[in-house]
């Protein structure tokens, strides 16, 4: 699974809509569907901040890890 295809799944489980997210990313709704239709890469600084949002490890965003492991504490 990559990356467009797991922050569509996080968002989803958490019945999100797109434009939620894209608030959250302070970027427009169709920025983000850009996102997960894989038309333009997403930003390492939205990668962190979606694994803020959605409390889990940016490797399981990135599909480095299938584990959901929390985002790391301070």
């Amino acid at each position: 699974m990559d990356c467009a295809e797991r922050i569509r799944d996080l968002r989803e489980d958490r019945d999100w809509s797109q434009k939620q997210v894209a608030d959250i990313l302070q970027i427009r709704q169709t920025t983000y569907s850009d996102y997960e239709h894989r038309r333009i890469r997403i930003p390492v600084d939205s990668l962190i901040l979606l694994a803020k949002a959605y409390d889990v490890d940016l490797n399981y965003i990135c599909g480095i890890s299938k584990e959901k492991k929390p985002y790391p504490k301070k």
